[in-house]
């Protein structure tokens, strides 16, 4: 009676959720869609569409064209097709709708200086990516592959980037870039690392600067 597509991954900005059906005698059956949530709502019902589906969403025949959808529109729908003059009266068909997001521009948290000897962690963060982004760092461009001798650890699920006791050579312009099967990656703006001597003049300079300030709240 139905035939219907069980998976529909969504690439582009509309989404054919198909069900497709024969009838035996009845030529004007009843097509209804409803999703499910929390609980069951509407989609199509009485030959109109609801709710914010209303002037996005087509149907033609029983399959259901999305447009412009977004990550709210993931979910399982149901095609429901009532025959009521044929021998088997109604026919229902399940689709799930995955909508899948390419990469977005990561956030990077990558601090301006540290001091020698310091342990350090670098953060990157794509929020919006489904599926979940996975994480590459470079250092001047050029991409860090942790191993057992190298004295930096990545994880690509977290996006993190240790560095164990760092030195001078760790300093450098650093970036991240999120990845998935969706679309193309996306990269932050590299942010520059210096790494400080505990007796650089930066670092007198801040000193004082800390003086001053304590020396001027207790005035």
């Amino acid at each position: 009676f139905l035939s219907f597509c069980p998976l529909c991954l969504i690439l582009t900005l509309n989404a054919v959720l198909l069900c497709e059906f024969r009838t035996e005698k009845d030529h004007n059956p009843r097509i209804e869609w409803k999703k499910k949530g929390k609980g069951v709502t509407f989609v199509y019902f009485n030959n109109k569409f609801t709710g914010s589906y209303a002037g996005r969403a087509q149907i033609e025949g029983a399959t259901l064209t999305i447009h412009s959808v977004t990550l709210k529109d993931s979910g399982e729908y149901r095609c429901e097709v009532t025959a009521s003059e044929d021998h088997v009266s109604l026919g229902e068909a399940t689709v799930t709708l995955s909508v899948l997001v390419p990469p977005h521009v990561p956030s990077c948290d990558v601090p301006s200086s540290v001091f020698i000897g310091a342990d350090l962690e670098l953060l990157c963060k794509d929020k919006l990516s489904v599926p979940p982004a996975t994480y590459s760092w470079y250092k001047d461009n050029k991409p860090l592959k942790a191993t057992g001798d190298t004295p930096y650890s990545v994880d690509t699920k977290k996006g993190t980037l240790k560095l164990q006791s760092v030195s001078k050579a760790d300093s450098g312009m650093y970036r991240c870039e999120s990845s998935n099967s969706v679309g193309a990656p996306k990269s932050c703006v590299a942010q520059q690392l210096k790494v400080l001597d505990c007796n650089s003049g930066e670092n007198k300079d801040r000193k004082k600067a800390r003086q001053k300030t304590t020396f001027a709240s207790l005035s």
